[in-house]
């Protein structure tokens, strides 16, 4: 019987993240969203020791970016946002932390009991 506690879920709004620095990110959506992936790949999530399930949300112009080990990427069909609340409606009963600075999104998935963080703590 395994007694450890599920990995945290961590789900990244990657247009929320990636508007957060004027890079240049607008030229070129999806290598934007690629170096977030490469990013997150590499550092994981600031503050958050122990095993995590990071999962990057893209939309729009950022769709198609591949997957690569430690970032599973989830291409919404439409909203981002709506894509980041299923995932959270669908992960319940495990600890989840979800990556915006988006009011609104904070609202929906704290009202089902997920932590929310800001971009800061991905970009450092």
């Amino acid at each position: 019987m395994d007694d450890d506690p599920p990995a945290l879920l961590v789900i990244v709004d990657a247009a929320n993240v990636v508007g957060s620095v004027p890079d240049g990110w607008w030229r070129d959506r999806r290598a934007a969203a690629e170096r977030l992936r490469d990013l997150l790949a590499a550092r994981g999530l600031r503050g958050h020791e122990g095993p995590t399930e990071i999962v990057l949300v893209v939309e729009g112009a950022a769709r198609g970016v591949e997957p690569v080990p430690g970032v599973r990427v989830e291409a919404a069909a439409g909203s981002g946002d709506d894509r980041v609340v299923e995932l959270v409606a669908g992960s319940a009963g495990r600890p989840r932390v979800v990556v915006t600075a988006d009011r609104e999104l904070r609202r929906r998935v704290t009202a089902l009991g997920a932590d929310v963080t800001g971009p800061r703590t991905v970009h450092g």
